[in-house]
């Protein structure tokens, strides 16, 4: 068994941080890695030492997998943890971590493989009693993904087996768009993964995206975290996670977290995980597993108490975990919304920028996960999420209600964000009843009445901006903060 001393972070951003303070509670060096635009990024001021790995595009510094690990070695880390995104589900990554005498905080390598192929691990699991959708089996052809649509019905849809985040979906509702689709798929999965294979399986029309994160040890002790609904999506991306499910009842749990538990030991896995399922008329199946930390741990670490990431440190570092399936409760209920730089009016299309002015919201189970401060230019090549909001309350509508408030404190100028839909969110009826699904956004209306919630919080920004006499106060404050976290890294950052 090995206890870290100092580990190296493969990312940036939120994440980046968030991982920074679970070493730093554990009393653990933190080594940052950071491109040229971000040199005086957050994530790189908190870390106790920063080294650059490159330019700015992602390829040349955080996708660069030979430099990351000579960063590791020569800056003494025992350890890499990959975040999400970036190299987080790369089994070449973990492969070459691992061949560098170094350990990765995830799954082994050869797991991150199975899992990563759509088509093998909904094989493994149809083979391990766990239900999937019907659809083809292999990698398809023309002929194959007509015959098999036309024995399971339209409508369809297309999948890279090698994808991710919705990249290269297309759904197919009759015989004549089958062709095109798989193509056109076919093309954006071998220029996005470096790998053309397709499948295509049952379309759920207005299903609900249910999953259950689970941790397990080397010793094959599993356990589950309960379930966190993420139906509300753009293009098959999350906006809005809750956990638990609002819909979730006893027996539909029992049944889903078994086959949840049950996909992590057929993949004979380690670390932390999460299980998607799709759910729609009394029947789930499993659509993947993320071989990673998701970035809707948060709310699962609100309702059960648990940090997943010391978890996952401590898992990695050889320890067994320290609890059973009996001792893990669900305490109340809590919602995550992710705040991208993005302009909701505009098919949400990104906004990078520099921020004007900030405000962070706190108070009473508030949770804010940023890498953010005023004066931080967004940078156009990486994601655009640049913040986590999370609201906790003792039930679903006090999270809701504490939602509403911290959208009310915070303010981000400078760019467009994603915070006015967040807001007609959190008021919209349905979503108050807990009705929803993949399709919510366009089948509700809530981006036809967009528009005046839009104009409302840009106003609510200013007005709050202006209370902060111009901001000075912010910026006083980060500037402080700013020049502290410089002063205490002084020496120590040879990579700058």
């Amino acid at each position: 068994m090995t206890d870290f001393e100092r580990i190296l972070i493969a990312n940036r951003g939120e994440i980046a941080i968030r991982v920074m303070r679970a070493c730093r509670e554990l009393a653990i060096e933190t080594v940052a890695i950071y491109s040229r635009p971000d040199e005086n990024a957050l994530h790189v001021k908190y870390a106790d030492e920063a080294f650059c790995v490159g330019e700015a595009h992602p390829s040349k510094s955080y996708l660069n997998m030979n430099r990351i690990v000579e960063v590791a070695r020569k800056a003494g880390a025992q350890a890499i943890h990959p975040g999400y995104g970036f190299l987080a589900e790369n089994h070449h990554f973990a492969k070459l971590v691992e061949s560098g005498g170094l350990i990765f905080i995830g799954p082994h390598w050869k797991t991150i493989e199975a899992m990563g192929s759509k088509i093998g691990s909904k094989r493994m699991m149809k083979k391990a009693g766990v239900p999937v959708l019907p659809g083809t089996e292999e990698a398809t052809t023309p002929e194959k993904a007509a015959k098999v649509a036309d024995e399971i019905g339209y409508p369809v849809i297309v999948k890279a087996s090698a994808g991710g985040g919705g990249i290269g979906m297309q759904v197919v509702n009759e015989p004549s768009e089958l062709d095109s689709a798989l193509s056109g798929s076919m093309r954006i999965a071998q220029s996005a993964f470096g790998d053309a294979t397709v499948f295509i399986e049952k379309y759920l029309v207005r299903p609900r995206h249910i999953e259950f994160q689970v941790l397990a040890d080397s010793d094959g002790h599993t356990v589950h975290l309960y379930d966190r609904e993420c139906s509300i999506q753009r293009r098959h991306q999350k906006l809005v996670e809750e956990a638990p499910c609002p819909i979730m009842t006893p027996e539909l749990r029992e049944k889903m977290s078994k086959s949840a538990v049950r996909v992590a030991k057929t993949a004979g896995y380690t670390n932390a995980g999460t299980v998607e399922f799709l759910y729609q008329g009394g029947n789930y199946f499993f659509m993947e597993m993320n071989t990673r930390l998701q970035v809707e741990h948060t709310i699962t670490e609100f309702i059960t108490g648990i940090d997943i990431v010391k978890q996952q440190i401590a898992i990695a570092a050889g320890h067994d975990l320290p609890f059973t399936q009996d001792d893990i409760s669900i305490r109340g209920h809590a919602i995550e919304c992710r705040i991208n730089a993005e302009d909701p009016l505009k098919n949400f299309q990104a906004d990078p920028g520099k921020i004007t002015r900030y405000r962070s919201p706190g108070g009473p189970g508030i949770r804010l996960d940023s890498g953010i401060h005023v004066g931080y230019a967004i940078p156009v090549l990486y994601d655009s999420l640049i913040s986590k909001l999370t609201a906790w309350g003792g039930n679903r509508a006090e999270a809701i209600q504490r939602m509403r408030r911290a959208i009310y404190e915070y303010v981000i100028l400078g760019v467009k964000t994603t915070l006015p839909l967040h807001h007609a969110l959190m008021h919209h009826p349905q979503f108050v009843k807990g009705n929803t699904h993949t399709h919510f956004l366009k089948d509700e209306g809530v981006l036809d009445t967009l528009e005046r919630y839009v104009r409302e919080e840009e106003t609510r920004m200013q007005t709050l901006a202006a209370s902060l006499r111009g901001g000075k106060e912010v910026v006083a404050i980060t500037t402080a903060v700013n020049a502290y976290m410089a002063g205490k890294a002084k020496g120590k950052n040879p990579g700058k």
